[in-house]
């Protein structure tokens, strides 16, 4: 019993020990909003809440050499903080880049891919920008923090559109709500001159029944660099 006292208050003398360490480490590393933490800064704060978590749970575990691994971490964020206002090539290796997910009104299958992200993943952060129709936007980015940015079509908002094809695949519970079927929707891409269910990415109608498509590997005209 009274080690188990003793143990636990050299959890609570380490826990009011290592919480102003850790204040004075937030403030010295910058202030960030943790949405926009780049992923070095992400991977960071993780081995700091691991190296911090050992340390309070076992109290076998000496206190310095935790206190030092904070001091050289928080450095070495400064430093690659510093490095990467230097240096481009840096802040590229640290840092993911902007991916362009929709130009034109067009998905790019591609780069979805490279990035893990899934049409409905799109149109839902879409729908958190207002826009229910692909139409409606110009060019949509993935920023590197995970967050979507919108440059909208100049032409006026669009009615909510749903989608109808996903990856080649028919979403037939949706056709029923918009009365619709199957043999139309064919139809409408057999007159936009697409002959393989498997060639559509997305397909999208609204209640007015306009058929919006984009094909796998389908390229806009113009896909902005992004830096």
């Amino acid at each position: 019993m009274e080690d188990l006292l003793k143990d636990l208050l050299l959890v609570g003398w380490r826990v009011l020990t290592i919480l102003p360490l850790l204040l004075v480490i937030t403030l010295f590393m910058g202030k960030r909003a943790v949405g926009e933490l780049p992923v070095f800064d992400f991977l960071v704060i993780i081995t700091l809440a691991s190296v911090v978590g050992a340390d309070i749970a076992d109290p076998n575990i000496n206190h310095l050499p935790t206190i030092f691994a904070i001091i050289v971490i928080a450095l070495l964020q400064k430093t690659v903080a510093h490095l990467k206002i230097a240096s481009q090539k840096v802040d590229q290796a640290v840092t993911f880049e902007a991916t362009i997910v929709i130009q034109d009104g067009i998905f790019l299958n591609q780069n979805l891919k490279k990035i893990g992200y899934t049409v409905s993943n799109i149109l839902e952060m879409l729908r958190n920008n207002e826009i229910f129709d692909i139409r409606e936007v110009e060019t949509a980015i993935i920023e590197a923090n995970g967050e979507l940015s919108v440059l909208k079509a100049k032409s006026s908002p669009l009615p909510i559109s749903f989608p109808v094809v996903l990856e080649g695949k028919i979403m037939e519970d949706v056709l029923p709500a918009l009365h619709v079927d199957k043999e139309w929707l064919i139809k409408k891409l057999h007159e936009s001159n697409i002959e393989q269910l498997e060639d559509v990415f997305f397909a999208s109608i609204n209640r007015q029944k306009d058929l919006h498509i984009s094909k796998f590997n389908q390229d806009p005209l113009f896909v902005p660099p992004i830096k």
